[in-house]
């Protein structure tokens, strides 16, 4: 185990850029397979992935996601397709639908462990919230501009 301390990132809103797909969930009933499905055609967001890119220099780069286990291979391939820093993904387990700000503080808990944690990087203004408040760093990401919709998936339906 490395001694490194960890810099964890989010994906959607920080690394990839998710607006071209919102409209599977702005409409009813929303469509989560084809949100999800058109994920792996997300461009990259140039500042978050710099800002992974700078992170691997001193930290362990690894990354908490809102999206469920069945997108990890596809989210690998975006990854490395985008140049970003290998590093352990922890992701939603299937069926799990707790507000993000929930499920996301148990997956960070669980990757940190007895290591430091030196920043955690993520655009939910509520996660964010819940990061600081169990003593986590917090870089908030604003570089993608708020969409309501996302908002209401990561919070009131536990999808992102």
């Amino acid at each position: 185990m490395s001694d490194r301390p960890l810099a964890v990132f989010d994906i959607d809103g920080v690394l990839a850029d998710v607006r071209h797909r919102l409209r599977f969930v702005e409409r009813k009933p929303k469509d989560w397979d084809a949100f999800f499905d058109a994920a792996v055609d997300d461009p990259p967001l140039a500042k978050g992935v710099a800002l992974a890119v700078a992170s691997a220099q001193d930290c362990e780069v690894v990354y908490v996601t809102g999206r469920p286990e069945r997108c990890r291979q596809d989210t690998l391939a975006w990854f490395a397709r985008h140049g970003l820093p290998e590093g352990r993904l922890s992701m939603r387990r299937g069926r799990d639908f707790r507000p993000a700000r929930v499920a996301k503080l148990e997956l960070l808990r669980r990757l940190a462990g007895d290591r430091t944690v030196a920043v955690v990087v993520d655009d939910d203004e509520q996660v964010c919230d819940a990061y600081e408040a169990a003593g986590f760093r917090v870089l908030r990401a604003r570089w993608m501009s708020e969409e309501p919709v996302l908002q209401q998936a990561q919070e009131e339906e536990g999808r992102t």
